[in-house]
């Protein structure tokens, strides 16, 4: 059996929203919805939190020794080195790679990339990258430890070394890149935590099924269907505006 191991990214350093991941959802942080999520799924073996080695992020590592929360921590400077030392040290053959500021990820969705991954034989699938149809914050990728080893050896702009994936999706020559598509656009949608507005509207949703054991996409979209006016309160955020900030630095006529 391939060993898949989902490895969700976290720090403490946010500038819009410091310490996001720590934050209250309804009784639980933004760090634990996305962990116990990830871990709802069937096609992962193991998951894992990696975050920074620096003095900044010793109260995430500590929470999570607190919360029995297996991590690993590495360089900050260097999120792509993080994600390789993590999944050489697991031993992981396919990574699933998902970020600490997402605590509406979609286990479903989560599955269905990784049985796509499978499938088409590819070295790098997402839902979220190449093009997007998924809501923003259900965004997953999945890739081989070959292709991340790839990675780790040549890339060498900083967007690639933080954002971890860019040299994947960006060298369709050498990588074999798919991505999965949801059956209608749901794009402009935004469900990830980067501003207040943001942990605003995650918070109005987990009002409405913190009874639930687990909901789904589809819960959401119906109870934004018949509740439109909670999808307006962070709906004019700019997607991934992150990497976009990175790209700036690297060509200032961005």
């Amino acid at each position: 059996m391939t060993r898949v191991i989902a490895i969700i990214q976290a720090r403490l350093g946010s500038t819009r929203l410091p310490g996001k991941v720590l934050l209250d959802v309804c009784g639980k942080t933004v760090l634990e919805r996305v962990v116990e999520r990830t871990r709802y799924t069937k096609n992962i073996d193991s998951v894992v939190v990696t975050m920074p080695n620096g003095e900044r992020d010793d109260l995430l590592a500590q929470f999570c020794e607190e919360h029995k929360i297996h991590f690993l921590r590495g360089r900050e400077e260097d999120l792509l080195d993080q994600y390789y030392q993590a999944a050489k040290t697991l031993n992981a053959e396919v990574i699933v790679r998902i970020t600490a500021d997402c605590p509406l990820i979609d286990p479903q969705i989560i599955d269905q990339t990784i049985n796509e991954y499978f499938a088409r034989n590819c070295d790098y699938i997402s839902t979220g990258r190449l093009s997007s149809t998924f809501p923003d914050g259900l965004d997953t990728e999945v890739f081989s430890f070959a292709t991340l080893e790839e990675a780790w050896k040549k890339a060498t702009l900083q967007s690639e070394r933080e954002h971890v994936t860019p040299y994947i999706w960006n060298h369709p020559e050498l990588f074999k890149v798919e991505t999965v598509n949801n059956d209608i656009d749901l794009s402009l949608l935004r469900w990830t935590v980067d501003e207040q507005r943001d942990l605003d509207f995650v918070r109005r949703v987990y009002q409405e099924f913190n009874t639930k054991e687990i909901f789904y996409m589809k819960d959401i979209i119906r109870f934004l269907e018949e509740n439109p006016e909670i999808g307006m309160i962070n709906n004019d955020i700019l997607r991934n505006s992150g990497y976009y900030k990175s790209l700036k630095q690297e060509s200032p006529s961005i």
